[in-house]
């Protein structure tokens, strides 16, 4: 293994000054990681079904994403593989008898995404249902067991696919899309085939949530499928399941996130926004079943809400909080605004609650500074990890990490996480890659922090500082903060990193003249914009599906009308001038740092021609500029070979500039060809 490893970093040139041992995380490490998608308790709090996650092998399995195999997990952490291989499983739940796992898949025989089980017993995995013409896009079991409500895109007519083939293939842009539909099926028909029953509801539907009573069903609705519609548009309504009619509609402005039942049916909770205004959906309502009145369960909380989830005893629900670079877990009822926390900020990055039917067990996905998510269990206020997807990061050292907060040059508070350099000596200075998160209502969490992307622990092995800024506009810090940006792009958000790059040089850890900046979307904007406009203080940029032209990005891409709302509050065409001068390539000319753009060639949310705008414009001025298109990745890569590529280019660049001291670009190719042959040869 040491041989292969050696002639791949070899053929790829990757080999420098400072040698990394092997009980450091490495590029050649990141493609192997794995990590728990999602995790379901059984009813009975015993066991919990989860799926993982499992990259391809380089230069082995052919292009695509990641497999996804499932597991149960029992609570002394013994796990039993029930679906494995060159599978992709999703949507996981439990039947109401704890018997079986539900999910869906496309086998080799199925020609769309099928609904199956498996018994918890052992044996095959069935076929439960499947639509003629269709895949099954989202499923939702009712809590009885009875009933099934499935969401699906119409088949294709026949018509529509003669006439493909015969070239008639034009398309309207935005119009003729189609809505998804919901289907409810009855489970307990033991005489007939199962039959979907289509409902018509207006709209194109996004998500469903049945009532613990089975009798009603919470139905999220969109004008039409539209992401830009999905994002400012959605709304929630009660459907009585006997009559399928629309009872009551809830009237919230803004984003929407997901809706659930209290276990008596009398409230429901929602994850919305404050209003159209507000960049996420961090706020926590309470809407009244009935009557559809809606008010803020938590005012005033100073944090972002992500998940959340009812117990079974009256009005009791468990959810969340994301506060700064830190979450907790916690539990409030009905009546109050206060809430008890189960699990403390530090101790995990959690997601994904679940609850077992006696309220006695509660799983999650979580993860740390030193594991990806995994699967952990909640019992009072003892967790306990279960699952352990990468055994072998038991072996490896890590860089302190920790979370930092300090003030801007007008006094607002920023931070963000600080991954110091591995084996790091006070009093030594350091090159530090700023990476940059995209949004910007997001924030970087004090959790795992690194992949294909994002140096983090890998980067701190080759002697890199690492930091993740969290900007104004930020998630975590509530709703006002996340705002703050808005109306000013890359005005004071950028002058925080600006801000953060001194911060860490006035620590005495940074070299000031050895900074890289690197960022995906809104982050690719930041780094386009610290290669032009801030040029003077960073050495090195690498740039992500990013923005360069504001004028150009508001019509080539699928959220312009959450551009306005969140964003930029105007229109081009309001103040032309300073769109333009928002721009990175506005300031292309005076530029002094090499830059490094790589894109998805289909990607819907930023066009790829925003890279090539910035690429002309400083190839034909002379400067250090480099363009890489992914053929088949969108916003952001999903696929293991073009994230492996990805990776290599980046540490390259940020290598052959912050630690090397080259003046001229780092080679173009990547010896792909010579892996390939390594990797053959050590199976022969």
């Amino acid at each position: 293994m040491k041989l292969i490893k050696s002639a791949i970093a070899l053929a790829v040139g990757l080999a420098s000054a400072q040698v990394v041992a092997n009980d450091t995380i490495t590029i050649e490490d990141i493609p192997k990681i794995q990590s728990v998608v999602q995790s379901v308790v059984s009813p009975d709090g015993e066991q919990v079904a989860f799926t993982r996650s499992v990259p391809r092998e380089l230069y082995v399995d052919e292009n695509g994403t990641n497999f996804t195999e499932l597991f149960l997990v029992d609570e002394d952490g013994v796990e039993r593989p029930f679906i494995t291989g060159k599978v992709n499983i999703s949507s996981i739940q439990w039947s109401a008898d704890g018997e079986h796992v539900y999910f869906l898949t496309k086998k080799k025989d199925d020609k769309f995404r099928t609904l199956y089980r498996i018994a918890v017993s052992g044996g095959e995995a069935q076929a439960v249902l499947s639509l003629k013409g269709t895949s099954i896009s989202s499923y939702q079991l009712s809590p009885n067991g009875e009933s099934v409500a499935l969401l699906a895109l119409p088949a294709q007519e026949k018509s529509e696919k003669e006439l493909k083939k015969l070239g008639f293939m034009a398309e309207v842009y935005e119009l003729g899309l189609k809505d998804k539909q919901l289907f409810i099926v009855d489970l307990v028909q033991s005489d007939k085939p199962l039959a979907p029953t289509e409902i018509e509801v207006a709209g194109y539907v996004s998500d469903v949530n049945w009532s613990d009573d089975a009798k009603q069903l919470l139905v999220k609705t969109q004008p039409t499928a539209l992401i830009d519609d999905q994002y400012m548009k959605s709304q929630w309504h009660v459907m009585d399941v006997e009559s399928k009619k629309i009872t009551t509609s809830f009237k919230t402005e803004g984003k929407l996130g997901a809706a659930e039942f209290s276990h008596d049916g009398e409230y429901i909770a929602i994850l919305g926004a404050e209003d159209k205004h507000d960049p996420a959906t961090g706020r926590l309502y309470l809407a009244n079943a009935k009557t559809g009145k809606i008010e803020e369960w938590i005012p005033n909380f100073m944090g972002h809400i992500s998940d959340f989830e009812w117990l079974n005893r009256k009005n009791v629900l468990n959810f969340i909080g994301n506060v700064g670079a830190e979450s907790f877990v916690a539990q409030i009822k009905v009546g109050s605004a206060k809430y008890k926390k189960l699990i403390s900020e530090g101790e995990l990055i959690a997601s994904n609650l679940s609850v077992s039917d006696s309220d006695k067990t509660i799983a999650l996905k979580a993860n740390t500074a030193k594991h990806p998510n995994e699967v952990f269990m909640l019992r009072g206020k003892k967790s306990t990890r279960l699952s352990d997807s990468n055994p072998w990061l038991n072996d490896k050292r890590f860089a302190k990490q920790e979370n930092i907060t300090f003030k801007a040059r007008d006094g607002v508070e920023i931070g963000g996480v600080l991954v110091y350099p591995l084996d790091y000596k006070e009093g030594t200075r350091y090159p530090l890659i700023m990476s940059v998160h995209g949004g910007p209502e997001s924030h970087d969490k004090d959790g795992w922090v690194t992949n294909y992307s994002r140096p983090g622990q890998m980067g701190a092995a080759r002697g890199y500082a690492v930091f993740y800024p969290n900007y104004r506009g930020s998630t975590g810090k509530g709703v006002d903060y996340s705002k703050l940006g808005q109306g000013d792009y890359a005005g004071k958000e950028f002058d925080d990193l600006v801000d953060t790059k001194n911060h860490l040089v006035e620590m005495g850890l940074v070299d000031t003249k050895r900074v890289g900046i690197t960022g995906g979307s809104y982050g690719g904007y930041a780094s386009a914009w610290g290669a032009t406009k801030l040029t003077e203080h960073f050495a090195a940029s690498v740039m992500f599906v990013g923005v360069t032209n504001q004028l150009s990005k508001f019509g080539t891409t699928d959220i312009s009308n959450e551009m306005h709302l969140v964003h930029a509050r105007s229109y081009p065409w309001d103040k032309w001038q300073w769109y333009l001068e928002r721009s990175p390539i506005y300031w292309a000319g005076q530029s002094k740092t090499p830059l490094l753009i790589m894109h998805g060639k289909d990607d819907p949310r930023v066009h790829p021609a925003q890279s090539m705008e910035l690429y002309r414009y400083m190839k034909v001025q002379g400067k250090d500029v480099r363009l890489v298109y992914y053929p088949g990745e969108g916003h952001g890569n999903r696929k293991v070979a073009a994230q492996y590529d990805y990776s290599l280019r980046l540490m390259r660049w940020m290598d052959n500039y912050l630690i090397e001291g080259k003046k001229d670009m780092p080679a173009y190719e990547i010896d792909h060809a010579a892996k390939l042959k390594a990797v053959k040869d050590a199976d022969k």
